[in-house]
Parts: structure tokens; C-alpha cells; sequence
């Protein structure tokens, strides 16, 4: 049995920006980010096979714990400042109700947690997981910091480039990738990650301080607070420009693991079992769902791959 977590909002946004907004509804709403969500996990059913399915939703987008640390946390994407709302197409924010809508109605689960992202519940969800392993599926590279061997393997499904030229990650593959140590491949690239910094999520990261030189660092020191602590104390084996690059970046050192790591103890609830269905839990409401919003083809797509996860 394999467990998958969906980063959901990640695969929606690729749904929509990959299809044409001509998809639509008969009263002309667009529906080409719940087709096209609703593809993506009839082809992670049909080519994954997973016996447990989560679709991990966010509750928070910009979490208060990690923007009371750091200002800069993705507040370039804020279109509300006083909401904290996050600037999302027109067309897309009424098909995400649908897409909940459908999952429901098909049996599958969803996951969040009061305050947190998706990728805060996708990482709790992994740390709780003893049994079976995880497959976690996103366009998102900060999950690559999930990736374990143990106590069941983990790896990521990155879906960055669309689901045909989807890559499996686990723990060898991040490690050669990034240059970071297999033995410690996922809580080493994000300490990379927190050095390297990455605009797109408003981390400013350690000025001069590249992705191959971060990697090498945290592969000599393990982790980003051993590493402020040898440039604090002069170690020997840190030259004098890179200590003073580091401690001239203290202030966000300090604050940067917490930000870019995923909070494991987030307070998950799911909607129900994450048991892959054989068939849809309501049929009729995927029925209504599928008339009212034009899903046919993608819906029974859906349908058919759920009856061959079964057999």
C-alpha cells in the first residue's frame, strides 16, 4: 500500500494555467482548473496505484507564525494586505468550492489544519506515517524536504514540468541533485534551501551565498544554526569573508529554519478515510456535479481509473 498526499492547490494552479479557460460550465463559468485537477489524480490513480489518497488543502496560505518571524514571506503575492488574501486568478477562486465539491462527492479525503499551508499538513501527515510508504505529488520543490528512507520511504512526485515528464524523488536522487548528504537528503535541502533563499516565497536568503556553496556548507556543518554558530565562534574551518557573510545575515539565520521547514506537528484533521474507493461514495451528486459543471469526460475518467485501483 502507498499513501499519497496531494499538494492540491499546486496541482489546481497547474491545471488552470495548463488548460484554456474555454472549458466551461453552460452558464459559462470556467471549469478547466476541476477538469483538469480532476485528470491529474485519475493519472496518479491509474500510474501510482496508491490504496490511500489525501488531498491537502491550505487553511492559511501565509501562516502569522512564520510572517511575524519574516515579514518578506511571500508578501509579494498579498493582493489584500488587510485580508492577507493571496492573489489568485478571477476564474479560478469559484472553481476550487467545486473541486471540493467533487472530491467529497467521490469518497476521497481532504486534510487541513487551522493556521497552517498545505505543505505544513502534508509534512505532519508524513511524520505520522509508520505503516506504508508516502508518495507526496506537487509542482512545489519545498516538499523535497520530506524525502526519507525511514521509518517508511518518502519521496516526492514533482509534477513541475506536467504530469508526463513527472519525476520521482526520493532521498539519492535529491542528494545528487543538490549536493546535499543522502543520510540527511530531506532536512539538508532545506537547510540549502533556507542559505540559497528563493524569491518566489520572499526569502531573501544569505547574500552571496549561491545553491552548489550552501549545499557544501550544510553538508560540512548538518544544519543552518551549526552552521551561524561556527561563523559566530570564528571557526577555523569557515574563512573570514564567509563568516562575515553569515553573521551580517544572523538576524534571518536565526528565523529561516523555522519559516522554510514544514511544521510536522501541525493539527491535521481530515475529512474522513483515506482509503481509495472503488467507486464514488455519491454517485448521484457526481452525477449532478458532472451536468451542472460540464465535467464529463474528466469525471468519468476519474470514475474508471477508481474502478481499476481496486482490481
Amino acid at each position: 500500500m502507498t499513501l499519497a498526499l496531494l499538494d492540491s492547490a499546486s496541482l489546481y494552479f497547474r491545471s488552470y494555467y495548463a488548460l484554456p479557460d474555454s472549458m466551461t460550465a453552460p452558464d459559462g463559468t470556467p471549469v478547466n482548473a476541476v477538469r483538469g485537477f480532476a485528470d491529474t489524480i485519475a493519472r496518479i490513480l491509474t500510474d501510482r496505484r496508491p490504496a490511500r489518497l489525501v488531498a491537502c488543502l491550505d487553511a492559511d496560505w501565509r501562516p502569522r507564525f512564520r510572517t511575524d518571524l519574516l515579514p518578506s514571506y511571500k508578501a509579494h503575492r498579498v493582493a489584500d494586505p488587510d485580508a492577507n488574501r493571496e492573489e489568485v486568478p478571477d476564474t479560478l477562486t469559484p472553481q476550487v468550492p467545486v473541486i471540493l465539491d467533487l472530491l467529497a462527492a467521490v469518497g476521497l479525503a481532504t486534510a487541513e489544519a487551522d493556521g497552517y499551508e498545505a505543505d505544513d499538513v502534508i509534512g505532519a501527515l508524513t511524520a505520522r506515517e509508520k505503516t506504508d510508504p508516502v508518495e507526496v505529488i506537487t509542482g512545489d520543490r519545498d516538499l523535497f524536504q520530506l524525502v526519507r528512507t525511514e521509518p517508511t520511504p518518502a519521496s516526492v512526485i514533482y509534477v513541475g514540468k506536467g504530469w508526463a515528464k513527472a519525476e520521482v524523488l526520493s532521498p539519492a536522487e535529491i542528494a545528487e541533485r543538490y549536493g546535499v548528504p543522502v543520510a540527511n537528503a530531506g532536512p539538508g535541502y532545506a537547510a540549502m534551501a533556507a542559505l540559497r533563499g528563493d524569491p518566489s516565497d520572499g526569502l531573501p536568503g544569505v547574500a552571496g551565498v549561491g545553491e552548489k556553496t550552501a549545499a557544501k556548507l550544510i553538508t560540512q556543518f548538518g544544519s543552518v544554526e551549526a552552521l551561524l554558530d561556527a561563523a559566530k565562534s570564528g571557526h577555523k574551518d569557515l574563512p573570514l569573508k564567509m563568516r562575515l557573510k553569515l553573521t551580517a545575515a544572523e538576524d534571518y539565520l536565526s528565523v529561516a529554519p523555522t519559516v522554510v521547514n514544514v511544521a510536522v506537528d501541525a493539527p491535521v484533521s481530515i475529512s474522513g478515510p483515506d482509503i481509495v474507493p472503488s467507486a464514488p461514495k455519491d454517485p448521484a451528486r457526481v452525477a449532478e456535479l458532472a451536468e451542472r459543471w460540464n465535467l464529463g469526460g474528466s469525471v468519468n475518467r476519474l470514475l474508471a481509473a477508481l474502478e481499476r485501483s481496486a482490481s
